[in-house]
């Protein structure tokens, strides 16, 4: 099975760009799998579907996330009607992404309880700490929800999370779980990836008892600064991942583009 890529060819018409949508969402769904961030049929990966602002694609509740297909995802809205496909979008998944997407204009939204992060946001003092190359590279950009108001029924509840993400790039949510948002698929996937690998090797180090190690600003400024003379911009290197990822699927977990 051939990846459809990131990069060139482009889409050239709107049905080429729906396709793509449908299909890197699709890969994202399996991709969470293979790196042990989902919950089953639970949680929710979403995206604004191209050339609209107010209708979103998400695989509908019910599938499991092993099993996304590009086919099988459906357009809804914030009102929780399905436009397009057959299936429905699961009532917190209506109720935290739809205002999210709508009020930070965010592309991709992202929202798991992956089992790192999870672990971090049960502590009392859960931020993510500037102690690693790779957690350099977050900090300044996580919003915290430092209280937990119980299971998403309601769209306030979604207007509320958007408020405080703000135009950061994740929401640790105390004592539920991480979301985060994207330009693209490939964004907002590598930053859920490589969010969970620093919240684990965070609650790791803090499991030995011993202090940790906390960069400075200025060394943190550095990391954040790409070099002059870098071959590869953000937006490359985001590319060259989850294309990466999908050739990963197409040997482990073929059929997502389909």
């Amino acid at each position: 099975m051939s990846v459809t890529p990131l990069k060139s060819p482009r889409p050239t018409t709107s049905a080429d760009a729906l396709h793509q949508a449908k299909t890197h969402l699709a890969a994202a769904y399996r991709l969470a799998v293979l790196d042990d961030l989902e919950e089953g049929i639970d949680n929710h990966f979403t995206m604004t579907v191209p050339g609209c602002d107010d209708r979103y694609l998400i695989l509908p509740f019910g599938l499991h996330w092993s099993e996304a297909r590009a086919s099988d995802m459906i357009a809804f809205n914030e009102k929780g009607e399905t436009l397009e496909g057959e299936g429905v979008v699961e009532l917190s998944a209506q109720c935290i992404h739809a205002p999210i997407h709508r009020i930070t204009g965010a592309r991709v939204v992202l929202h798991t309880h992956q089992t790192w992060a999870v672990a971090l946001n049960m502590l009392k003092d859960n931020r993510l700490l500037p102690a690693s190359q790779t957690a350099a590279f977050f900090h300044g950009h996580v919003a915290y929800d430092d209280t937990y108001q119980g299971t998403a029924d309601f769209v306030e509840e979604g207007e509320r999370l958007a408020h405080l993400i703000g135009k950061k790039q994740v929401l640790f949510m105390k004592n539920h779980g991480v979301l985060v948002v994207g330009d693209t698929v490939a964004q907002a996937y590598r930053r859920l990836y490589k969010l969970e690998r620093v919240c684990r090797a965070q609650v790791l180090a803090m499991s030995t008892g011993q202090p940790l190690q906390i960069l400075s600003d200025d060394i943190v400024a550095q990391v954040q600064s790409p070099p002059p003379d870098d071959r590869h911009v953000r937006s490359e290197r985001e590319r060259l991942y989850f294309e990466a990822m999908m050739r990963v699927l197409d040997r482990e977990l073929p059929g997502y583009a389909d």
